[in-house]
């Protein structure tokens, strides 16, 4: 029996799943536990979904159905069966880490390189595109149809962490998933408009201010930035409605690695991207983070300053 189908056992015979993924949950952790809570409930099941504090969906993913979502001291404390998707380290899960452990049977969906298995039962593959991808293959397993909300959750997956199907990660199979996504349902032109093309007015400031402070360094092939409470402060606006901010840093064609360090009260969270062949997954894991070797990210206690020069050196030792 191999992993997918040991989860698929342990799905089949559950009564009650409860459902998580990463704090502050990205397309493709969200759309992943969204989609299967919603298959899982339509299958008979009693489903909860949550993830931890600070529990706030982003703005661009609030068009997804959420009537499953509870806030985590809702979720159950000793779960007989926890699903855990997109989740790289067992840290990750937040305030939902003691729940995890107290689970009769945990099982993890995921698709980091760097995840090393943390569940009873774990299925990751590392070369799908995302973990919507492996929770597709489970439900086929599962025999559980697909309904427009499941495709359209799924869908959303499939598209974030695949760049809109243009990273390396983009496979024949995870097409053939997103087709029949919209088979089912999904409207591509509906999630693409809500995923990136439906900001606050202030967002345009925050883009320049965060791109108005972009440093690049040549020696490195680095470009960085820094993104302060200020510039949210002075938009108005909240931190959950600037998802994608790295992206207008990774486009400079001098950047083949690019960083965004996000500096709003906290310890910083450190965000990275390279194009060919910089390994952020293996900076971001040495700095106590994760992901994957074109995208990772890490957070850090000290400054803004200091990650920025914790990537650096990293950049420098080859």
């Amino acid at each position: 029996m191999n992993d997918l189908e040991a989860a698929a056992g342990l799905i089949r015979e559950a009564k009650d799943i409860a459902i998580s993924c990463h704090q502050g949950p990205d397309g493709d952790a969200l759309g992943s536990a969204l989609g299967f809570g919603l298959a899982a409930r339509s299958a008979g099941k009693e489903v909860t979904v949550s993830f931890s504090e600070p529990f706030v969906v982003p703005d661009n993913l609030r068009f997804l159905p959420l009537d499953l979502l509870v806030e985590p001291d809702k979720f159950p404390s000793e779960p007989d069966l926890m699903v855990v998707f997109d989740t790289g380290d067992q840290s990750r899960l937040g305030s939902l880490v003691s729940n995890s452990k107290a689970a009769a049977n945990l099982v993890v969906i995921d698709h980091h390189v760097t995840n090393e298995g943390f569940g009873d039962v774990n299925v990751i593959d590392a070369d799908a595109g995302a973990s919507a991808l492996i929770a597709h293959r489970l439900l086929d397993l599962l025999g559980w149809p697909l309904t427009k909300e499941i495709a359209t959750c799924l869908h959303v997956g499939l598209v974030t962490d695949t760049g809109r199907f243009q990273y390396s990660n983009t496979t024949p199979e995870l097409l053939a998933s997103a087709a029949a996504m919209i088979e089912a349902g999904a409207e591509p032109a509906v999630v693409g408009q809500k995923i990136y093309e439906s900001v606050p007015f202030g967002y345009l400031s925050v883009v320049a201010a965060v791109t108005g402070r972009a440093v690049l360094e040549p020696e490195h092939d680095f470009i960085w930035s820094v993104m302060v409470e200020e510039d949210l402060a002075g938009a108005g606006i909240e931190a959950s409605a600037v998802p994608g901010m790295i992206d207008y840093i990774r486009i400079a064609r001098e950047a083949e690695t690019a960083c965004l360090v996000k500096d709003l009260g906290g310890p910083v969270e450190v965000s990275m991207r390279s194009r060919n062949y910089v390994d952020v997954g293996a900076i971001a894991t040495r700095a106590g983070g994760g992901g994957h070797a074109r995208a990772a990210g890490f957070t850090y206690a000290g400054s803004a300053e200091e990650a920025i020069a914790l990537v650096r050196d990293a950049l420098a030792d080859g």
